[in-house]
């Protein structure tokens, strides 16, 4: 990096915090942050556990907002500030420093870029995930199987808790069908990004020839709404069916029609549940995941109307992601365009930067 190019980024990460600054408005979130410290300190608030909880969430995360943008204004205005002196100065040694600096300084900006996007109605939420393997039985639901493993590094990577709620193994390896809970700040936010199909081309470790395979898998993500929105589920508008759970959970669970599969009839979404040996229970994660499922739904319909695109536009059907081991070590969304060559950090958790991708590509 030279002075130009380095005066060139300065313009730029400028201009983008003018920007950021008008979304963000600072001082109102200061304001409203203020408000509720005041309200805290009110006895009474306390009294309506429900709404002091979601008080509580909002005051954590307009704090971090606040704090993640003026780390990174204080970040740019500094730069700018010892670029300055430095060039007046001739002092090399710094000018250096402030070239090894950059990436770091664009990290901080680009981070405020994403948790702005991650402002919508439900980003907050927790998200329930759904795995489902594609035509081609063991070579299929080995690679389910991976996605399932790279969601819970994922997690695991980032503090997040992760509750079980539907799996079923594969015959030889794999699985059939996984459905979980990820649950942590902006989790939906950031895996929202995930619904599609997602590719992998490979050689096989089921082929005695040693061939070069391609797998398909359909993840889906809803997130976890809350009680209080209003969706309503006739017993007429589903379909229930009872069946013995597979895998951990003690022989009670193998020999009960414990589990649950729920079918909304008018748009044809599938979810079950197994996870507990209670069928009451199982029914109520059912229930859960079906309302989060047929929310997303509708809001998807609202959105392909304002897109101008049609209904059938509507679903999990799209390829949204290649993840190619031979001939080559690549992953490329078809959104964000960018191809990453650390295939085995990917698949062990390591997606932040190509999810981030992908957001800013989305708001561009």
């Amino acid at each position: 990096m030279d002075l130009y190019e380095y005066s060139e980024l300065l313009k730029t990460l400028s201009i983008k915090m003018g920007n950021i600054k008008n979304i963000v408005k600072p001082d109102i979130l200061q304001s409203r942050l203020d408000e509720i410290n005041t309200l805290q300190q009110d006895s009474k608030f306390w009294e309506d556990v429900a709404n002091a909880g979601k008080v509580s969430q909002e005051k954590t995360k307009t704090e971090r907002m606040l704090a993640t943008y003026s780390d990174a204004q204080d970040a740019v205005t500094d730069a700018i500030e010892y670029f300055e002196l430095s060039k007046a100065e001739d002092d090399s040694e710094t000018l250096e420093m402030l070239y090894e600096d950059a990436p770091s300084l664009q990290d901080s900006t680009n981070a405020l870029e994403v948790q702005m996007m991650l402002s919508g109605e439900h980003d907050g939420a927790n998200a329930i995930v759904s795995i489902h393997p594609g035509a081609g039985g063991t070579e299929s639901q080995d690679w389910a199987d991976m996605l399932y493993r790279m969601y819970l590094r994922w997690a695991e990577r980032r503090g997040f808790k992760v509750e079980g709620l539907d799996y079923q193994a594969g015959d030889e390896a794999g699985i059939k069908d996984v459905s979980f809970i990820i649950k942590g700040e902006n989790a939906y936010g950031y895996l929202k990004v995930e619904n599609g199909i997602h590719r992998l081309v490979r050689i096989s470790p089921f082929d005695s020839n040693a061939k070069r395979h391609t797998s398909f898998s359909s993840v889906m993500v809803s997130p976890e709404i809350d009680d209080d929105i209003d969706i309503v589920i006739e017993d007429k508008d589903i379909r229930v069916d009872t069946y013995r759970a597979s895998g951990a959970g003690g022989q009670h669970v193998n020999k009960t029609e414990s589990a649950i599969r729920l079918t909304h009839i008018e748009t044809n979404i599938v979810v079950q549940c197994q996870n507990d040996r209670s069928q009451h229970k199982n029914k109520s994660a059912a229930m859960k995941m079906l309302k989060s499922r047929l929310y997303e739904y509708e809001m998807a319909k609202k959105q392909a109307k304002l897109d101008g695109t049609e209904k059938s536009d509507i679903g999990w059907g799209h390829q949204i992601r290649s993840y190619v081991m031979q001939p080559y070590q690549q992953v490329k969304d078809t959104r964000s365009n960018i191809p990453y060559s650390n295939v085995d950090g990917i698949l062990d958790g390591d997606i932040d930067a190509m999810i981030e991708g992908v957001l800013i590509a989305q708001a561009k």
